[in-house]
């Protein structure tokens, strides 16, 4: 299954961006094999509508699911539309939050954890 995960650089062992639509990376992993490709957010630095144009490449990515630390609510409600499920309050690095996804250690979100504009500057 493919996951993509929240970073703050470009390989497993960066941290998990703690925010979804102003992250640096997105991490695309494969859960059964760890492979991965690094996908840059070009959204990160957008005035307003990052988290949307976030979700929008995310959801190109033909993901099941999105570890993240924080998601808003417009990001949130892209994401849902397009069917990828949310888990928020991810720590540490990238591998180990896949590795903790894949042990069943993660309950998916039933909404946003933060108010809009919460990773803006």
């Amino acid at each position: 299954m493919k996951i993509a995960v929240t970073a703050t650089g470009k390989s497993l062992d960066e941290q998990v961006d703690q925010r979804f639509g102003r992250c640096r990376w997105f991490l695309i992993v494969d859960t059964d094999s760890l492979d991965y490709e690094a996908v840059e957010n070009t959204s990160a630095e957008l005035g307003g509508g990052a988290g949307i144009q976030a979700a929008q490449l995310v959801s190109g990515q033909e993901v099941k699911y999105v570890l993240t630390g924080n998601c808003g609510p417009n990001a949130f409600r892209t994401l849902q539309a397009a069917g990828i499920k949310v888990v928020t309050g991810v720590r540490g690095t990238v591998r180990q939050a896949v590795e903790q996804f894949k042990a069943g250690e993660f309950s998916n979100s039933s909404g946003p954890n933060v108010p809009g504009h919460f990773g803006q500057k």
